[in-house]
């Protein structure tokens, strides 16, 4: 995967484009893989990074949501639940089992959650992981020592799935190119162009080069998610907003505080919400929040109150209870909800998947969340045939192997197995220059070969990307990105061929963002 080539493609293109794609995150992504797979020629175009909003900011769970069983949506789990199965299967080497936790501390509990998920484990039939049981309150400290045991009863176990979001978002870019569409990062769509009233194409911006860019497309998709508007308005000024974003936050904490394989997930804070306190990448993610957002942002900061709220509900479950200053990262995304009413409380709003269509042909897919991706993709596609002028053809994704994937294990640093069937490649890099093999940082799991691979072959263009998507090292340890930025930037530099001068920006520009990564004390 190479931008040089894609935009090449791009300036090189005699015809219009079948679909258009505007947005480079899970939807957008997803519907760039449908659209390739059927057969369609497909350009998608992205502002900023793939995923650099809300689809590399989630909980990184691959669920069918217990929170949805509870408010009787049925439906919505029984998708989620379906599409979990089918991301297990067709990205093995991002996604995994994950086992959760639910303490007991009253009598009532152990009965009514025990219950609830059996259903759970009914409602995923043969897309199911392992069966749920309960536990005795040995059995639940055996599995999580550090749980507050005072007035401990017991716990249930059961299965769901977990992800890396960010890393599954390059893997679908390189899915699209592997089925000969094109993706291109930092291209910012503009505006619209029109034939008869019509949406027929694109204008966007290089946003490297300042150049203009013309795609003309038979189906132009708004994948934008909480940016969705501002495309809705461009090609209809008086179209009334139906984005309603709410903030998640979550905090990173180190493995001590979760120290074996288990989750916690406690499926009632003082705010109604579900927490989960989940090891990931041998750290702990705690959240989330569901704080309502008017202001619109690819770097949404988290607010002091959600931080105390996060921290506050972790403590009556921890039997050390984690303080601010044992917090290695925080990070906050946006949901775009779907607006019902007056969108006043975000939590009651849609979780579905939603498609509009305007009336000059312009369709806007949004709501919805990772474990449904490739659903919605399939949803998106299906409704874009028909205003490009196709015929039906039959979804291909539902097996469809995705990138990098692969069950082969290969030996090296602790999350090279993440880049899958490329792993390989990356440690061949290693072996023929042993400085690569270096770590990024004393505390960092990432190697200086894995930030070579993804300047060549993931279109890493800043700091940022390589180290916030392509590596997760500022959601795991902020300060330690911090202080292993300006030998990254050196390394993009050199792969770019850019000069000093560059070099000195992108570092600086990453940790000028990063500081809103750290928790004051």
């Amino acid at each position: 995967m190479n931008r040089d080539d894609s935009l090449e493609r791009i300036d090189n293109a005699k015809e219009a484009w079948d679909i258009v794609v505007v947005g480079g995150g899970a939807t957008g992504l997803g519907c760039a893989v449908d659209a390739a797979a059927r057969g369609y020629k497909v350009a998608l175009l992205e502002q900023a990074d793939f995923a650099k909003g809300t689809s590399s900011r989630s909980t990184k769970l691959v669920h069918g949501g217990v929170r949805y069983l509870k408010q009787g949506n049925v439906s919505l789990v029984l998708e989620a639940l379906k599409e979990r199965g089918l991301l297990c299967g067709n990205a093995p080497h991002l996604a995994r089992h994950q086992s959760f936790i639910v303490p007991i501390y009253n009598w009532w509990e152990g009965p009514f959650y025990g219950v609830g998920m059996k259903v759970y484990d009914a409602l995923a039939g043969r897309l199911g992981l392992e069966p749920s049981r309960p536990l005795t309150k040995r059995q639940t400290l055996e599995q999580i020592p550090t749980l507050e045991q005072e007035d401990l009863l017991g716990g249930v176990i059961y299965y769901d799935g977990q992800f890396d979001d960010a890393r599954l978002a390059v893997n679908l870019a390189q899915t699209v190119e592997d089925l000969g569409g094109t993706v291109l990062n930092y291209a910012k769509v503009t505006g619209l162009t029109k034939k008869d009233g019509f949406v027929s194409g694109v204008t966007a911006t290089d946003l490297e080069s300042g150049r203009e860019l013309t795609l003309p497309a038979k189906c132009v998709i708004n994948a934008c998610g909480v940016f969705s508007d501002g495309l809705r308005q461009m090609d209809a000024p008086q179209a009334p907003k139906m984005i309603a974003a709410s903030q998640g936050v979550h905090l990173v904490l180190p493995k001590t505080f979760v120290p074996r394989d288990a989750a916690i997930m406690v499926p009632h804070t003082t705010d109604g919400r579900v927490l989960f306190a989940v090891p990931w990448h041998d750290y702990v993610i705690v959240g989330t929040t569901d704080t309502p957002r008017d202001e619109i942002s690819l770097e949404p900061r988290a607010l002091e109150e959600e931080i105390d709220f996060i921290l506050t509900n972790a403590r009556r479950y921890m039997h050390h209870d984690p303080h601010r200053r044992d917090v290695l990262s925080v990070y906050a995304g946006l949901r775009p909800l779907v607006k019902h009413g007056d969108g006043g409380n975000t939590a009651a709003l849609s979780r579905d998947h939603t498609i509009v269509v305007s009336e000059s042909g312009l369709l806007t897919i949004t709501g919805g969340k990772w474990t449904t991706y490739r659903k919605m993709a399939e949803d998106a596609i299906d409704h874009a045939e028909p205003l490009a002028g196709f015929e039906h053809r039959p979804c291909r994704t539902h097996h469809l192997p995705i990138h990098g994937s692969t069950t082969q294990k290969v030996d090296g640093p602790s999350l090279i197995g993440l880049y899958g069937s490329d792993a390989p490649a990356i440690m061949k890099l290693a072996n023929e220059d042993h400085e690569l093999i270096r770590p990024i940082h004393q505390r960092l799991p990432y190697t200086y070969g894995e930030l070579l691979w993804s300047a060549r072959h993931e279109m890493a263009r800043t700091v940022d990307d390589l180290l916030a998507r392509r590596t997760r090292a500022l959601l795991l340890d902020a300060k330690a990105a911090i202080e292993a930025a300006p030998a990254a930037a050196e390394l993009l530099a050199g792969e770019l061929h850019k000069d000093s001068v560059w070099a000195q920006k992108t570092a600086e520009d990453f940790i000028e963002n990063a500081q809103g990564y750290l928790v004051k004390s």
